[in-house]
């Protein structure tokens, strides 16, 4: 993926690819949600130009296909990290401590919940709950569920998940 200065998608893998994407759907209103759901998972976010350019091939008005991306809030209009990370804010993890995970994890990361770090590696997300709570307070990174999470074990956490990538 080409990331440019202000961290937008190059418009030509945007066309290329979304000539890909279209070719697997039909010009149609009932298509909007599967187009942007594969639209995100491309670029892990929805580029401006592509919102253009998919309310164009299903001849819809850009505030339709806005409205749409705006409202389902799996949608995203800014670029969001390579890995996703959750806390918890459930009353089970609020009382075990979420709050201090959280803090931690704006202090490692240098972002506050709902931004992504400059390099685009994480984006920072409270949730309502994940389920999970007799293991609270948990995060999670990705789909991975990290239990009795404490501010010393976030450190070493995303040290080993940098040492994994290295």
């Amino acid at each position: 993926m080409i990331v440019t200065d202000n961290n937008a998608v190059a418009d030509g893998e945007i066309q290329e690819k979304l000539k890909e994407i279209f070719s697997r759907h039909a010009a149609e209103r009932q298509e909007l949600i599967p187009v942007l759901q594969e639209t995100q998972k491309a670029f892990h976010y929805l580029p401006e130009t592509a919102v253009k350019a998919i309310a164009e091939y299903l001849h819809l008005p850009v505030s339709a296909v806005y409205g749409v991306s705006t409202f389902y809030t799996r949608f995203k209009l800014k670029p969001e990290g390579k890995k996703i990370i959750r806390v918890c804010r459930g009353t089970a993890c609020h009382v075990r401590g979420a709050g201090k995970v959280l803090a931690e994890l704006e202090k490692v990361l240098g972002i506050k919940a709902g931004e992504t770090t400059p390099d685009l590696e994480y984006t920072l997300e409270t949730v309502a709950c994940i389920g999970a709570c007799a293991l609270a307070p948990t995060i999670t990174i990705d789909d991975e569920v990290f239990a009795k999470m404490t501010p010393r074990k976030v450190t070493e956490i995303l040290s080993e998940r940098a040492q994994l990538n290295q």
